[in-house]
């Protein structure tokens, strides 16, 4: 009896995974490619490596694509959810796989894989909060000079290419997916302003370089020359200026490379995103303005970049050790 009903639990799941595949070829699309497709292109590929967490997960072991996303139910959701606690994600890791989840799922209702009912049954569940400490930090001045000191020493071209990444990223907090989208165009030279194009959530904004900052990419761009395209590219080891524009991850390598070559504890890209916002708020700016600046939609956003309170922290302890 049991064989039995085994065999025909197996033969129903089997069913509705033919159901499924069938309405995903009518279709021609998959609600995961339709839910992706509908992030900003800077947030896919994060999404994407939770969402492929939560089908292992849930023990499914093919591609992301052929998922039967139909099939997952509250009960899944509590399992992706109390294995990412286990396994100390945070409560704001967990909240993203989640809601990945129910992206996709959403992508589901429209496709008409799953019904109203099936959506609101997964509504109920999440991680809550939590308090985490601050990720990253903002470079104090004595940081400051040393990566400044360091990077006007390399005359190269290679050298001057990479100043100017760091310059530009000090003096408007741009994140690294905006850096490598900026055009030649974008940048006025004469009055140093920057439009970019390619925020996060394909929104645009303006920022502006300040006096220091323009010479350095003058420099550069005597350099570089006047070719179009985009304002930072890639250079052969003879010297060549190549006419695409630089991967994210090589960003991320100038930086690491330029603060070792400086002498300083590591530095990633977002940290000089958290230096120009602590900064402009130490000088007073207020954080609206600090958060337009940046190009945040949330003003809690721009608060978690405000890296003053450990700077106060560590001068606390300073005064009491003298």
């Amino acid at each position: 009896m049991n064989a039995v009903h085994s065999r025909h639990i197996k033969q129903q799941l089997q069913q509705k995974f033919d159901t499924y595949y069938q309405q995903i070829h009518q279709q021609q699309t998959d609600p995961v490619s339709l839910y992706l497709d509908s992030l900003a292109p800077t947030g896919r590929r994060s999404v994407k490596s939770l969402l492929c967490s939560t089908t292992k997960i849930v023990g499914f072991e093919g591609r992301l694509e052929e998922m039967p996303w139909n099939l997952i139910e509250y009960q899944h959701l509590a399992l992706i959810r109390n294995t990412l606690k286990q396994e100390g994600k945070s409560a704001n890791t967990i909240n993203l796989a989640l809601s990945a989840v129910r992206g996709v799922m959403k992508a589901c209702f429209h496709l008409k894989l799953i019904t109203a009912d099936h959506m609101l049954l997964l509504k109920g569940i999440s991680a809550g909060r939590s308090q985490r400490l601050p990720s990253g930090r903002s470079l104090n001045k004595n940081e400051l000079a040393k990566l400044h000191r360091s990077c006007k020493l390399d005359k190269t071209i290679i050298g001057k290419r990479d100043y100017a990444v760091i310059a530009l990223l000090l003096a408007t907090g741009i994140r690294r997916s905006e850096v490598i989208a900026v055009t030649v165009d974008d940048y006025n030279t004469r009055t140093g302003v920057l439009n970019i194009q390619a925020g996060k959530g394909d929104k645009q904004r303006t920022a502006y370089l300040n006096a220091e900052s323009r010479l350095v990419i003058r420099q550069w761009l005597t350099e570089r020359g006047k070719l179009p395209g985009s304002l930072f590219n890639p250079i052969t080891k003879t010297g060549t200026v190549l006419n695409k524009a630089l991967s994210s991850q090589t960003i991320y390598d100038i930086i690491k490379q330029r603060s070792e070559l400086a002498r300083i504890d590591r530095v990633r890209p977002h940290d000089l995103r958290r230096t120009f916002v602590t900064q402009l708020l130490d000088a007073g700016v207020d954080i609206n303005t600090t958060r337009q600046l940046v190009g945040h939609s949330d003003i809690q956003t721009t608060a978690r970049y405000d890296c003053r309170d450990q700077k106060n922290q560590q001068r606390a302890v300073k005064r009491l050790m003298s």
